[in-house]
């Protein structure tokens, strides 16, 4: 089979042509961007699917060709082999040869940067190396309790008003505070962040000065850590022995600022959207035969926060699902079609919670390194909205729901619901910068038994981190827990007093104690 991609680039309609808004252009292939890309992506992914299998050609923004991968297996050896596979841009054959602009709508996602989601092999080690290793460094438990208070702020702002748009008022915000507060820049949150993050992936006029502003606000917080380091993320980086500069420091800070954001935002709405609109999955969360993290997860398979990932490009001529690809060919990642594949997922009503095989933050290499945390964004959030306003509902008829859509992602416009007026909740005043793990002196606590000792990962770097760092100090390393699971908690050898505002954990249990012990855990672990 030859490449579908025939026509030449300069055939496109001019762009206020009334042909723009069909579904099909040149060659007959059919726009990924558009009308119906926009309303019915779903529709979009079976037409695709019956038409040319597991791989489909595709028009992006300006009539661009490129491939959209919809099979699962396919996806997983598109994101695992980068032999083939590259995320270097500057391979794409429509950028040597002129076809794409410079101020191509989409511009902002596909344009090279010197971070790790460009880069392949060593490079792509050191820098991903970095991030990795800094954000090990965030104290879990410390994020989560600040979620909490966000969350707990924004409800604060319309409880009492007994009706609220939950996007605009509620998950478009909470993530961009939490990442903030991460990084280091709690001052720079405003309504201003939120909508240029929203606005650079949405391949608008205005995307490449969104871009720029918040590549602005970066680059003034990297210049200050560079002068004044700090206990928070984007020091961790900026001293990292990876030795980035400053250039690599905000481009890979904007990287997962903006892929944190758009992704938690959109879960958070398509998480409370199915709460409000299926019957069966309200009534299972609010019985207790689902937990939220459960939740997020059933969400993760039918409503992904980013339904494709742009791109890949093919290293040299190959083959995949039976299409011919050319070297320089781009191609996406099809997450939300991956997900229904029928060949992994027959019924799609079929209860998935538990199963982590989705793609819903992609796979291989360049597999999403913060996706704890944004599970964790979403679990306490959502729980902490419920646990507020028990008896939401939803406020308009769910027909009169809709979304915005790009290449990307697929992003609730509105929420609006309606519930009983109740009154602010008082919030804590814990300082908002401190995000790292503490440090413990050895002698503050003791084991039972002695732990089995974890060999460093070859990669670490843990020994040459920065001296004013919290995490500094060298300590055994734990296998990872999953995201939602509490960390164990030591035992001390003899009471302690306890800090202000800390739970008291009982030396020896009484034979009622662990009912109590349980609920004191759980509710200092969600911050409350």
């Amino acid at each position: 089979m030859t490449t579908p991609f025939h026509h030449e680039p300069g055939a496109a309609p001019p762009p206020q042509c009334p042909a723009h808004n069909l579904g099909t252009g040149p060659g007959g292939l059919r726009r990924l961007y558009g009308p119906e890309a926009e309303n019915d992506p779903a529709g979009l992914y079976d037409k695709l699917r019956a038409e040319h299998g597991t791989v489909a050609p595709v028009l992006l923004h300006g009539d661009v060709p490129a491939w959209l991968v919809l099979g699962h297996s396919e996806n997983l050896h598109l994101t695992r082999t980068p032999s083939q596979f590259s995320r270097d841009s500057r391979r794409w054959r429509a950028l040597q040869d002129g076809s794409v602009a410079p101020d191509h709508p989409l511009a902002p996602i596909f344009t090279w940067q010197p971070v790790c989601v460009f880069a392949d092999g060593a490079k792509h080690e050191r820098q991903r190396g970095a991030v990795t290793d800094s954000m090990e460094r965030i104290d879990t438990r410390g994020v989560r309790r600040h979620i909490n208070r966000f969350s707990n702020r924004l409800v604060n702002d319309f409880s009492e008003k007994g009706s609220a748009d939950l996007v605009t008022q509620f998950a478009d915000h909470l993530p961009m505070m939490v990442m903030c507060a991460i990084f280091g820049m709690p001052e720079e949150y405003d309504e201003r962040l939120v909508q240029a993050a929203r606005d650079m992936t949405r391949g608008t006029e205005t995307a490449v000065a969104s871009n720029a502003y918040i590549v602005s606000v970066l680059t003034r917080l990297v210049e200050r850590r560079r002068a004044e380091p700090a206990p928070d993320f984007a020091s961790w980086l900026v001293e990292h022995p990876a030795t980035m500069t400053d250039i690599e420091v905000v481009e890979h800070l904007r990287l997962i600022l903006i892929a944190a954001y758009e992704s938690t935002a959109n879960l958070i709405a398509n998480v409370l959207r199915m709460v409000l609109t299926d019957p069966r999955f309200r009534a299972r969360l609010s019985g207790g035969h689902m937990t939220v993290p459960e939740a997020v997860e059933q969400t993760l398979w039918d409503e992904p926060p980013f339904t494709a990932v742009f791109g890949r490009w093919a290293v040299g001529d190959t083959e995949l699902g039976g299409q011919q690809i050319k070297a320089g060919d781009a191609l996406l990642v099809g997450i939300a079609p991956a997900n229904t594949d029928p060949t992994v997922r027959p019924d799609l009503t079929a209860n998935m919670e538990g199963n982590r095989a989705h793609l819903a933050f992609s796979g291989g290499p360049h597999e999403c390194p913060g996706q704890d945390i944004g599970r964790a964004i979403a679990d306490v959030g959502v729980d902490a909205l419920l646990m507020r306003l028990p008896d939401l509902e939803l406020g308009v008829p769910e027909s009169e729901l809709h979304w915005v859509g790009n290449i990307m992602s697929r992003h609730l416009v509105e929420l609006p619901v309606k519930f009983a007026p109740s009154p602010q909740q008082k919030l804590d005043s814990d300082p908002l910068s401190v995000m790292a793990r503490a440090v413990r002196p050895s002698g503050d606590w003791e084991i039972s038994s002695p732990a089995r000792p974890v060999p460093e990962p070859a990669h670490s770097l843990a020994g040459t981190q920065p001296a004013h760092a919290p995490g500094a100090a060298p300590q055994p390393r734990q296998a990872p827990a999953p995201a939602d699971a509490p960390a164990p908690a030591p035992v001390a050898p003899a009471p302690v007093a306890p800090a202000p505002g800390a739970a008291v954990v009982p030396q020896q249990r009484r034979p009622a104690a662990p009912a109590r012990l349980w609920q004191a855990v759980s509710r200092w672990w969600n911050g409350y």
